[in-house]
């Protein structure tokens, strides 16, 4: 597909996207791909791979003789990166911050201590270099640059607990973190209290210690969701 073909499809995704998650579209609704390619001003082709894409993640189902039909929220898959980000791109930010906030104090402390037992050598060094890396950018305004080592410093933790299911979870993290940063929920400069426990359980999974790599974690995720109170009630 060409570079113009790749952008429309991505314009016309992105569009139905935001508005399907932000319940413009109610379920049940019914989109005609012929009536969409219209407003988009977009070949047919164009229209049922965006179509084919929203189907993949769960938001809408083709019907013969009825057209696309928006599924129910229940159905959506509410992993897939994209449709995160649709959502924390809709009013029901604040909420969908605090779910994915909470999911990750059930899954991230637990996935410390799997690290701290079965992290490598190699992957000890990048908790650190990360941890490193957050704590060069943690002044001076510079969210950007602290997000890119946040990112991977918990990708880190996820792969290396060892368990493939945890390490699929990156992506998701991902987005959270980096929704708090673009969506303005995150003070001028990270806490210094959560920047310190960062770096604290870098060190406790190098050392092994899989109960304090735990419950620092677990004081990270904690500190997360009181953020959230005072920036997005």
């Amino acid at each position: 597909m060409s570079t113009l073909g790749r952008g429309l499809h991505g314009h016309v995704l992105d569009t139905l996207g935001l508005e399907i998650t932000a319940g413009e579209y109610p379920p049940g609704s019914v989109l005609r791909t012929d009536e969409l390619a219209q407003r988009f001003d977009v070949s047919r082709s164009v229209m049922r791979e965006a179509v084919r894409v929203l189907e993949s993640m769960h938001l809408v189902e083709s019907r013969r003789r009825v057209g696309v039909t928006v599924r129910p929220k229940p159905e959506w898959n509410v992993y897939d990166p994209q449709v995160i980000r649709w959502r924390l791109e809709g009013a029901d930010r604040p909420r969908q911050l605090r779910s994915l906030t909470v999911l990750r104090s059930a899954i991230e402390p637990v996935a410390a201590a799997l690290a701290a037992k079965n992290a490598t050598a190699q992957q000890c060094a990048e908790l650190t270099e990360c941890a490193l890396g957050m704590v060069a950018n943690s002044r001076g305004h510079k969210l950007e640059e602290y997000l890119v080592h946040d990112v991977a410093f918990h990708r880190v933790i996820l792969s290396a607990s060892g368990n493939e299911m945890f390490a699929r979870l990156g992506d998701v993290v991902a987005e959270v973190l980096a929704g708090r940063t673009h969506h303005d929920v995150m003070f001028d400069d990270p806490d210094p209290a959560a920047v310190t426990l960062h770096v604290q359980v870098a060190e406790a999974v190098r050392a092994g210690d899989a109960t304090r790599a735990e419950q620092l974690t677990r004081e990270i995720t904690v500190g997360a969701l009181q953020e959230l109170d005072i920036l997005a009630p």
